[in-house]
């Protein structure tokens, strides 16, 4: 979770700003999201990390989204952090370690909830570069993502604790099915994961003198 309200009210040109609710919210962050990755993803494995804890109704928009991208069960794109095996304050440094060394230079979607301004509540938005979780409560967490996907899902300023375990379920799950319902999308679009058995190596000849 992040806390910072300045940090994602900001209209940045490197930054697309998307009403959850809206007509063809899915289709918008689908193409937002084709634009950002990188142009030669073949070799660059696409790792989603969902940020999050299932403990916080406001803080579960993270493992909600990974838990519904792991049921669609996508062959394009890695998911890590759902309700089950969430990826919070206390294990994220390991988690990340863990998914650099099982995949070779992969690019990194970190996907987190936050606190914003009132008119801002519900809105999803797609930038550039990392999310900063635990950012505003003096948490020295790592940065997570070359891209990122977070979303408002309450007003900052007083009390977030407290905002956070009061924040309705109803929204935070709406929000994560458009998210997941985009990256899945865009997932249709991408080539499947490589797989051993779909590699096809060199056949060696016995070579004669």
């Amino acid at each position: 979770m992040n806390f910072k309200t300045n940090l994602f009210d900001k209209k940045t040109g490197g930054t697309k700003r998307i009403e959850h609710d809206e007509q063809s919210a899915e289709e918008k962050l689908a193409i937002e999201l084709k634009a950002k990755l990188p142009a030669r993803l073949g070799i660059r494995p696409v790792v989603f990390v969902c940020i999050g804890t299932d403990r916080s109704t406001g803080d579960s928009l993270g493992p909600l989204v990974g838990t519904l991208l792991q049921e669609k069960k996508m062959e394009s794109f890695y998911v890590y952090g759902t309700l089950e095996d969430p990826i919070h304050a206390v294990n994220l440094q390991d988690k990340l370690a863990e998914i650099r060394k099982k995949h070779f230079n992969p690019f990194i979607i970190g996907i987190d909830a936050c606190l914003g301004r009132v008119k801002s509540v519900g809105i999803i938005q797609v930038g550039d570069g990392p999310v900063k979780p635990g950012a505003g409560v003096n948490k020295d967490l790592p940065e997570v993502g070359d891209m990122h996907i977070t979303g408002i899902v309450n007003v900052s300023g007083f009390m977030e604790f407290f905002v956070l375990q009061n924040t309705r379920l109803h929204l935070v799950m709406k929000m994560a099915q458009m998210i997941a319902g985009g990256i899945y999308e865009a997932s249709l679009e991408f080539p499947r994961h490589p797989t051993w058995s779909a590699i096809k190596w060199p056949v060696e000849t016995e070579q004669t003198q």
